[in-house]
């Protein structure tokens, strides 16, 4: 399966004023069409959310900077935790203060798809509303990002999520381009055995 990343324009989130380096918020909200098109619906991270999730900094995951708890409301997926008391925490709540690095950005992987097989052999529609409808995933982590990454619909996200995509990189594991060709080759060959055997039939009774 597939890491993928989704930010918000107008996440609301807050970090304490005192000296605790705690913080809580909004992380992904539902209902919201995000800058890749897709909309996460009520309820989506309703399996496996428990324990502690770390908070990193750009998705880097050689750059924790602190831990936090989640949790479903009906308006999304909140957020409440901590920073770590070390240079890269203190750095971290210091640009989040400031405003300079004040986003967060969702990292995790979607259960709710069928397999590519089923997936290719939809109409191009149903495809597209199945893929834009985030109705079931799995969270992984809670990324502070640049102020007004989250922003740009599009290029420069994209940009960051390619960047960081060798991070996630799994061996032997396929794009969802690769997984959908792949699927369409099997399907290929299926219909052409189909139409082999038909044919050797058609010769045994001939």
């Amino acid at each position: 399966m597939e890491l993928e990343f989704r930010s918000l324009e107008d996440i609301d989130w807050r970090v304490g004023e005192d000296g605790d380096g705690t913080f809580e918020g909004l992380a992904c909200r539902y209902g919201v069409v995000d800058s890749y098109g897709t909309t996460f619906h009520p309820k989506a991270f309703r399996r496996g959310l428990r324990g502690q999730y770390a908070m990193l900094f750009m998705h880097s995951p050689y750059q924790p900077v602190g831990t936090f708890t989640a949790e479903e409301r009906d308006d999304g997926l909140y957020i409440s935790g901590r920073y770590d008391d070390t240079t890269a925490g203190r750095d971290a709540r210091t640009m989040a203060r400031s405003g300079s690095a004040s986003e967060l950005s969702v990292g995790f992987v979607r259960t709710d798809l069928p397999g590519w097989s089923k997936l290719s052999e939809m109409s191009d529609e149903d495809r597209e509303a199945t893929l834009a409808n985030i109705k079931g995933a799995r969270l992984v982590e809670v990324s502070q990002i640049t102020a007004r990454m989250a922003a740009v619909p599009g290029s420069k996200l994209k940009t960051v999520r390619s960047a960081l995509g060798d991070l996630y990189e799994q061996v032997d594991a396929p794009t969802l381009d690769e997984q959908a060709h792949t699927a369409e080759q099997q399907a290929d060959g299926r219909r052409m055995a189909e139409r082999l055997r038909r044919a050797a039939l058609l010769r045994l009774v001939s």
